[in-house]
């Protein structure tokens, strides 16, 4: 019998990542994720998830110049984002407005691989643009254009709040969306691969993996995790209010994981930059927090934080505001989602697993008296 949600079941082979929940390993297509970030830029990452392979020059620079072509959102799209509702949660709007791509996008039911990859690159980058419009109309800014000059990461950042980012800033971000580009079979890249194996077309199953991403105990917890050190708000009262949080066997947010049995490698990078953007910035209080935070959940618990934890301070820093933390991650993730399409599609099986029933049997109708 399969554990409760479908815990410690293989579902499916998959050459895109290695997840080692005891040796808290992360590898993308063979490369360790530490070496990725401190190597590579999101591109080339997003074109290994893609293809099998780190692009070669000649590649990155043909795939730099798609994502940029493929950045700015057509009328169509602007004119959606002002028609919708501004005070619906953003990820909402972005589920809504992936859905609309797929309805105007003539390719849509291609089976075609070439065809898929171009629309994956395509949603990789108006995804990051959706959402950085999303927080300029709601606001009543008008949307930036993107510059073609500037990294995905540093786009990003500067279509969010038409500021150039420092070189130091934008790097820190774009090995923010390299580490969130992929995590295996968790509930969003299951709930895409389940689609796109009913020969359904990407755009659905990218729909699909927003609307799984938008629930609480999947996306959303490092958005719980800012508000946690907001609430705190300085060092001296974080060990207080995280034991009377254990005491009423409340959840501590951004800690524990179903898979990593010690830390998740990523909260290493992201404990590092929220140091460093926190001493840069001149506001080391929300590390500060963060780090006694941790230290009562070692010492009471010996649960390690996870990527949630440390990632909201880092977006924090990073000028992101906290509700479009988990649309954020779905600009990086959508990268990942793209690639589990397109090897679900590459090698299709549909996706049918039993249920173990565990109700009455043989019940009779009772005749009405």
């Amino acid at each position: 019998m399969a554990g409760a949600g479908l815990q410690d079941v293989i579902a499916s082979d998959s050459k895109i990542c290695l997840l080692d929940g005891v040796k808290g390993r992360l590898v993308y297509r063979g490369y360790d994720v530490a070496d990725l970030v401190e190597h590579c830029g999101f591109e080339e990452v997003a074109h290994l998830l893609w293809t099998g392979a780190l692009p070669k020059a000649a590649e990155l620079a043909e795939l730099k110049r798609k994502l940029a072509a493929h950045r700015p959102l057509s009328g169509a799209m602007h004119h959606l984002l002002g028609d919708l509702p501004a005070s619906a949660p953003p990820m909402s709007l972005l589920r809504t407005c992936v859905s609309a791509m797929g309805l105007t996008d003539p390719r849509a039911e291609s089976s075609d691989p070439a065809v898929n990859l171009e629309m994956a690159q395509e949603m990789t980058a108006q995804i990051a643009s959706i959402v950085a419009s999303i927080h300029r109309l709601r606001r009543g800014h008008g949307p930036v254009q993107p510059e073609p000059g500037l990294s995905h990461a540093a786009n990003f950042l500067y279509m969010l709040s038409g500021r150039r980012p420092d070189e130091r800033a934008a790097r820190i971000f774009d090995g923010c969306l390299i580490l969130h580009a992929e995590h295996e079979f968790n509930a969003s890249t299951f709930a895409a691969r389940v689609i796109a194996a009913t020969l359904s077309d990407i755009y659905s199953a990218i729909t699909g993996a927003i609307g799984a991403l938008r629930g609480p105990l999947h996306g959303g917890a490092n958005q719980k995790v800012m508000l946690m050190l907001q609430e705190i708000g300085q060092p001296s009262r974080a060990a207080d209010h995280v034991r009377r949080l254990l005491a009423a066997k409340q959840k501590v947010m951004g800690f524990g994981h179903r898979v990593y049995k010690t830390e998740d490698p990523r909260a290493t990078f992201l404990r590092r930059w929220s140091q460093e953007l926190g001493e840069k910035l001149g506001q080391p209080q929300w590390f500060e927090i963060s780090q006694a935070v941790e230290r009562v959940m070692l010492e009471e618990k010996k649960i390690h934080c996870n990527v949630d934890f440390y990632s909201a301070s880092v977006y924090h820093l990073l000028g992101i505001p906290t509700d479009l933390f988990t649309p954020v991650f779905a600009a990086s993730r959508a990268a990942g989602w793209t690639a589990h399409v397109l090897e679900q599609y590459a090698d299709n099986r549909l996706i049918r697993p039993l249920a173990h029933y565990v109700g009455p049997v043989d019940l009779k109708v009772q005749s009405a008296k």
